[in-house]
């Protein structure tokens, strides 16, 4: 999860600052940052795509920024894609009080509502996926399908990160070369070169949310994991053709996660790609995309 936090950190401590390449029209990347009044006042998005409205819900510290453009892209052939920013980040505004999965919940169906977007497919991934699954337990009349992607169930139920893992994510900048290997399994480390480059390439890249809200989604999440959310149980009254899907060898949200969440959904599906980790739907892009089409093209 943290990981995301420290991606564009590593890319300037690792990679010479280079100029951004042409976006190809209809990118999401030359999508401009839009405002609407939602949630605790007013939330940051960019759209891009035409059709069906596909909304996405991103991590754990990161931003709309930290959205692979040709992930994003590949998802807008033939639907509209709309990814924001969460609380805090931006032009997205962070309330008052205690942050937690459900108030996060909340700023998207609000979002969904003042976009007119009427019934989205929904696609969270790691915490993203958490707040997925409050907003569809209390908001079911606004997600037509659902995808959870490296996430973890909220019934108490979840399986932690191992102890050396859970203290790199806990060290803070300090850990962030090795914690780029989390993100994308050992060997990969041309995938994270490219995942890195990718996210660079937005227009004034900002990648990374402020170090006081990303503490505030930490506890969010922490509180989810250990089942103190009601919407994070019991998982059979999720009641939608979901899709849940992430890679054998991810340390950060276990892929035991995965299959608890897939046995306890009534209907859900189950896809496990073997070779990737954390990042495996940037990593596997084409098969997952394919998986995806294939998932959302029912009713």
């Amino acid at each position: 999860m943290r990981v995301l936090t420290l991606v564009l950190l590593a890319a300037v401590l690792l990679i010479a600052p280079q100029a951004h390449a042409a976006g190809a029209t209809g990118s999401i990347r030359d999508a401009s940052i839009r405002t609407v009044h939602a949630g605790q006042g007013t939330i940051g998005y960019r759209a891009v795509g035409h059709g069906r409205p596909l909304v996405l819900i991103m991590g754990l510290s990161g931003t709309m920024d930290s959205w692979e453009p040709a992930f994003a892209d590949a998802l807008a052939r033939g639907r509209r894609v709309i990814a924001f920013d969460n609380e805090g980040i931006r032009r997205t505004t962070l309330g008052p009080g205690t942050l937690t999965i459900r108030r996060m919940g909340e700023d998207v169906a609000s979002l969904i509502t003042h976009l007119h977007l009427g019934r989205a497919d929904v696609l969270g991934w790691s915490m993203g996926g958490m707040i997925a699954q409050s907003l569809a337990r209390r908001h079911p009349e606004l997600v037509r399908r659902l995808i959870l992607c490296a996430t973890a169930p909220g019934d108490g139920t979840a399986t932690l990160p191992a102890a050396d893992v859970a203290a790199q994510l806990s060290g803070g900048t300090s850990n962030a070369a090795g914690l780029l290997g989390l993100l994308f399994p050992p060997g990969r480390d041309a995938d994270t070169q490219a995942f890195v480059s990718a996210l660079l390439s937005y227009p004034n890249p900002a990648t990374v949310a402020p170090d006081a809200v990303t503490q505030s989604q930490l506890a969010a999440s922490a509180s989810w994991l250990a089942g103190k959310d009601p919407l994070g149980r019991p998982l059979r009254r999720l009641r939608l053709p979901v899709l849940v899907a992430g890679g054998a060898l991810d340390v950060l949200l276990p892929v035991a996660n995965q299959r608890r969440l897939a046995a306890a959904i009534p209907g859900a599906r189950l896809r496990i790609y073997p070779a990737a980790a954390h990042g495996f739907l940037f990593q596997e892009r084409v098969a997952f995309v394919a998986q995806l089409r294939r998932f959302l093209s029912g009713p």
